[in-house]
């Protein structure tokens, strides 16, 4: 999930630079949430491990 999130994120970053801001804006939402997602299940992960 988290190679997900970076690949999101460098579609992003050259769609902003390409000038498409509201396609950016949508693949750095993706990310970003991706990004979350795979924190809460690593936390979540790691507690299960650790009881």
């Amino acid at each position: 999930m988290l190679h997900y999130a970076l690949i999101f994120l460098v579609v992003a970053i050259i769609a902003a630079v390409l000038g498409f801001g509201g396609l950016a804006g949508t693949f750095a939402w993706l990310a970003q949430l991706l990004f979350v997602v795979f924190l809460i299940l690593a936390i979540i992960s790691f507690f299960r491990r650790a009881t």
